[in-house]
């Protein structure tokens, strides 16, 4: 798929094997639109293919990450005889499953977040393998406030965080900061917002260089292992492992490493 411009809602770029998905609709806050949905769901179909790209960096344009759905948009959707019932299942059954495919994907996905990430925005993030965040960025499942709760973002979030501090979050639809999102686990880390690029990039990069069937299956295993039992998990992970180390790239990295040289993988980083 080729390189996305300038002028569209969500702009591709292939930096070697990273690719970099930029919402790209700053007067609607980056919102979950039909559309912007459709793009990633687009997107990350054709990552789901692709045996060059090993990472994917999600960000925003504008002051904002992603400030959740389209309000406007669901407004509409009420006009319908039955006051859009059938719409808005279909828009949050089309939402969920985008966010179910990050975990699927086999690249790593890292969310690289600023001003504001709110409703079906902090669901992305919490969705999104890692994320960093600028120092001042603000997270919030906030639909309490307008009379909605937060009901399909609270799965990612009840996921990434313990469920007293969710429950907090969901009912009082209070921000919380930064440095509060990465000591609940909702991010890896904050950085000062001049740092933000290059942090995120030096961590795509950092894990674009490993043997790249080594992070798929790896990808793969942590997300199968977590929904089972410590029994299964072992068992599972067990014939993982074996899978892993009967990879050719897998003994020369052993070798390599025995031997104190570099390794010389067939397959690219």
């Amino acid at each position: 798929m080729s390189d996305a411009t300038s002028q569209d809602i969500l702009i591709r770029e292939d930096l070697g094997p990273i690719t970099r998905l930029t919402l790209n609709m700053p007067g609607a806050l980056n919102a979950l639109s039909d559309a912007m949905l459709a793009r990633l769901k687009a997107e990350f179909t054709d990552l789901l293919g692709s045996d060059t790209q090993r990472v994917v960096v999600l960000r925003g344009t504008g002051k904002a990450f992603c400030a959740g759905h389209d309000l406007k948009e669901m407004r509409a959707k009420r006009q319908a005889p039955d006051k859009g019932a059938a719409a808005l299942r279909d828009l949050f059954n089309r939402c969920g499953e985008v966010m179910q495919m990050i975990p699927r994907l086999p690249q790593p996905v890292i969310a690289q977040v600023h001003g504001i990430a709110t409703a079906a925005g902090c669901q992305l993030v919490a969705s999104c393998d890692m994320a960093v965040a600028a120092d001042d960025t603000r997270f919030g499942v906030n639909g309490v406030n307008i009379g909605l709760f937060c009901s399909t973002p609270m799965v990612a979030l009840s996921r990434n965080i313990p469920r007293k501090q969710a429950m907090e979050m969901l009912t009082t639809g209070r921000f919380i900061s930064a440095d509060r999102a990465e000591a609940l686990g909702l991010i890896n880390r904050s950085v000062h917002a001049d740092r933000l690029e290059e942090e995120v990039m030096d961590m795509a990069q950092t894990v674009a260089d490993k043997l790249g069937s080594a992070v798929r299956i790896g990808k793969r295993a942590f997300y199968d292992q977590i929904q089972m039992s410590l029994a299964q998990a072992y068992d599972y992970t067990g014939a993982v492992m074996v899978e892993n180390m009967l990879d050719d790239d897998t003994a020369e990295g052993i070798n390599a490493f025995i031997e104190k040289r570099a390794p010389d993988w067939t397959q690219p980083g």
